[in-house]
């Protein structure tokens, strides 16, 4: 009977032949679970063309395909157009049909509670790397295996620092994803998150060297921290994600610079004629922020000392253009706003004030008519609630991220906690959301790591074990001070607490010693702190590397 009605749901499914399949991306389960992925069906067939059912998730633990800790199920596809189709299937038996995924099932009573965590930015690598591992196991999901050191990554794009400079393994922020037997880094997403079961539910990237893909499995968790980030915010403007570069992974610094390279190269080649090469050799950076000012700063170094070095055929028709819709670096110190404009301008940098309207493979379009050829456009203007973030059913801060408490808590739910990008603090708390920055994602992930240890010693670690836990202080953010480079070994630093109050603002040669000074003390690992200041030295006596690789 088991077997049959096995048949019959696999059947009703598919709605032809038996293994085929299915997709729930539409179906909203009760409670707090969406689930947003494929499964595929427990049928198939043996030679004979007589089913037998796979085995259930509990007897498969040791099947493993390349993902460690994770048993799953191979998926089988066969048409059998001659298979006699089964009737009367019970809507009672599918409502109750409930879907199976391998994975990590829910810890034990002798095992370490286990600490979920979703991402691997600033937020989350500073809470892996405090997290007491002889309490916890903790199992880490991204799809990237790195943590990207943010504020040094325009120097990437024009070979001032070395890529891999600016990248730190997550395996070795947290030892014990590489070494305890119960912890792990999984390369995949999060799509589904049900808080009633403490269950995940994940798609591994997409690769094509897995059994089946989309690759799908579930993780159970007794503490869940969700730190996964945000989305550059394109405000809706057609035609940015498809022509605009943006400057936030490792990945768009490697694009950047190939696409840099390969106009300075292509402009050289004869015929060429002298409007295009205007164009090609463009470079239009949309969005006045520090990532912007620092970013144009950065080429405008390039292109006086490297391009007129070694593309001298060319030299002559660089040009970089920083487009604002207000005021470049709107949160600092007003004398330091005019002295950043003032060098930039000195610098070769054009200083645009307009707002996009469109965006063309050759071309932006502005509010005003203004038609801007470009060879390179990057696009920085802030950050979003990412689609899952969106997809969540939580309460939602003002501005659409996860609504937080003091404590770093997501209200509504039992031990799941937010912080980073992502998060905010909800409406009745009182508080305004933090803006989107390195250091208020780190004093957050230094915070919550506290509160974990603090829990986890009494006892308080596993699932529905932390209620009658006093959890001590809530968060509290004070501004460090905010720190940016305009080039040619100038700085801006500003110390102030907030954008309204009085403190030190410096601006200058002796500002871009502390600014390399902080931001090297802040590079996570002895082996980057070596490679940085190496890098920064091999670009001062020998030049930025122009070589174009892929």
């Amino acid at each position: 009977m088991a077997l049959a009605r096995i048949a019959r749901t696999n059947m009703k499914r598919s709605g032809s032949a038996f293994g085929s399949y299915t997709s729930v991306k539409d179906t909203f389960y009760d409670k707090a679970y969406t689930p947003l992925c494929s499964l595929p069906s427990q049928v198939h067939f043996k030679a004979n063309d007589k089913f037998s059912n796979s085995p259930g998730i509990k007897e498969q633990n040791h099947l493993n395909f390349s993902m460690r800790g994770i048993a799953g199920t191979p998926h089988y596809q066969h048409s059998c157009a001659n298979t006699p189709r089964i009737a009367e299937v019970s809507v009672t038996e599918l409502e109750h049909e409930e879907p199976r995924y391998a994975g990590l099932e829910a810890t034990k009573p002798s095992e370490k509670p286990r600490v979920v965590v979703l991402g691997t930015g600033w937020a989350a690598c500073r809470f892996l790397k405090g997290l007491d591992t002889e309490i916890y196991d903790v199992v880490c999901i991204s799809p990237r295996n790195h943590m990207v050191f943010t504020p040094l990554l325009a120097s990437t794009c024009v070979g001032t620092l070395e890529f891999r400079s600016v990248a730190e393994p997550v395996s070795q922020i947290q030892e014990a994803l590489a070494k305890n037997p119960n912890s792990y880094f999984y390369l995949a997403s999060c799509t589904g998150i049900d808080t009633d079961k403490h269950e995940i539910y994940c798609e591994a990237v997409n690769h094509g060297g897995l059994p089946h893909e989309p690759y799908q499995f579930k993780v159970a968790y007794d503490k869940l921290v969700i730190a996964s980030g945000a989305e550059p915010l394109t405000f809706g403007i057609k035609g940015v994600k498809e022509h605009a570069f943006f400057l936030r992974e490792v990945n768009h610094a490697q694009e950047i610079r190939k696409r840099l390279l390969l106009n300075l190269m292509l402009s050289e080649n004869p015929g060429i004629s002298e409007e295009e090469k205007k164009r090609l050799l463009h470079c239009v950076f949309i969005g006045g922020g520090p990532t912007g000012v620092e970013f144009s700063g950065e080429l405008s170094d390039f292109v006086m000392k490297d391009v007129h070095e070694r593309y001298t055929h060319v030299k002559d028709y660089v040009h970089v253009t920083l487009i604002e819709a207000n005021e470049i670096l709107s949160s600092f110190d007003l004398s330091l706003r005019q002295y950043a404009t003032n060098h930039l301008t000195k610098s070769g940098v054009h200083l645009m004030r307009g707002v996009v309207k469109e965006v063309h493979p050759k071309n932006i379009v502005l509010s005003d008519g203004t038609d801007v050829p470009y060879g390179l456009l990057v696009w920085s203007t802030g950050v979003g609630p990412s689609q899952f973030v969106k997809a969540l059913n939580f309460p939602k801060s003002p501005g659409g991220r996860i609504g937080v408490d003091e404590y770093l808590r997501v209200p509504s739910v039992e031990d799941v906690f937010a912080l980073g990008d992502c998060a905010g603090f909800l409406e009745q708390t009182g508080r305004r959301v933090l803006p989107a920055l390195a250091q208020v994602a780190e004093r957050e992930g230094k915070y919550l790591v506290e509160l974990f240890n603090k829990i986890g010693k009494e006892n308080g670690a596993k699932a529905f074990s932390a209620k009658a836990i006093p959890f001590g202080d809530p968060f509290v953010y004070r501004h460090l001070g905010s720190m940016a480079s305009v080039g040619r070994y100038k700085a801006l630093v500003d110390l102030r607490q907030s954008k309204d109050a009085k403190g030190v603002s410096l601006a200058g040669f002796i500002s871009w010693l502390i600014w390399r000074s902080a931001y090297l003390t802040r590079v996570v690992s002895w082996r980057n702190r070596f490679y940085v200041p190496m890098n920064w030295a091999t670009t001062l006596v020998f030049g930025r590397d122009n070589t174009r690789i892929g």
